[in-house]
């Protein structure tokens, strides 16, 4: 079996297993609801209608995404070591690098079904509404499933040097967290005459990725205009920083002792 047909099948089969996890399931229904409350919510205004619906569903697809990617991310290698499954396919002439990548593909694959489907239910909601789809909606959703690209590779990441989800939980979400906060931690850190905490600050800013040159959602709910270029340097980050991720991902996972 060559490694692309192996690094395929994992993926699908990955995929498979994502669409029938009940917590998938449930998110996905959760978001899309929220997604409809929001044209319920924009009723109770006035005058701020479109800029609600499309705040909240805009929301809500980043916010249930990374929730997809954190919790069935984490799964993606503790789950197989608990059932022992992993050996079954180790034992196969598949390395521990196809393994690693074929899940995670597979899970970008369920996360980018996710992502068209509640782009979808908005975009559904807002031709109901009688709204002009924002010429930037499919723009700022390209950069939504950038930032849950990262996301899954911290999670994978943390899925290959903890012992339980519980951990590589907890781990994802506060980089998740603190991804969004790096800008500020940099300026807080440069107004510090601590030299000692300054350089602390600044060292989580270049280390952890700075997930907010993916948030350019408020452009589109204020109708703000978005540069090709900025796009393309957010794109270009996330790709790097992904590939970055995985390969610490397959060092460490290559030097685990599974047995």
């Amino acid at each position: 079996m060559s490694h692309i047909t192996s690094l395929r099948a994992l993926a699908l089969n990955t995929c498979r297993e994502s669409r029938r996890d009940r917590l998938f399931v449930n998110l996905l229904i959760f978001g899309l609801i929220m997604i409809g409350s929001s044209l319920l919510l924009s009723a109770l205004t006035l005058g701020e209608r479109t800029r609600i619906v499309l705040d909240i569903g805009l929301a809500s697809m980043n916010l249930f995404g990374v929730l997809i990617a954190i919790f069935v991310g984490i799964g993606l290698v503790n789950r197989e070591v608990e059932r022992r499954t992993l050996y079954i396919v180790l034992a196969k002439p598949v390395s521990r690098v196809t393994f690693l990548l074929g899940r995670y593909l597979g899970l970008l694959m369920t996360l980018a079904m996710n992502t068209a489907i509640m782009l979808l239910g908005l975009v559904g909601m807002l031709v109901y509404a009688g709204i002009q789809l924002p010429p930037g909606l499919f723009t700022v959703t390209v950069l939504i499933f950038m930032e849950l690209t990262v996301v899954a590779g911290v999670a994978l990441l943390c899925s290959t040097f903890t012992s339980t989800p519980t951990l590589a939980a907890i781990f994802t979400l506060s980089t998740w967290v603190i991804g969004h906060l790096t800008g500020d931690l940099k300026a807080l850190g440069d107004t510090l005459k601590d030299p000692v905490l300054s350089g602390l600050l600044d060292g989580v800013y270049y280390l952890l990725p700075n997930l907010e040159d993916f948030n350019l959602k408020g452009r589109v709910v204020h109708d703000l205009p978005i540069a090709g270029q900025e796009v393309a340097l957010a794109v270009a980050y996330g790709l790097l920083y992904t590939v970055l991720l995985l390969l610490a991902a397959t060092m460490i996972f290559n030097r685990r002792d599974l047995k």
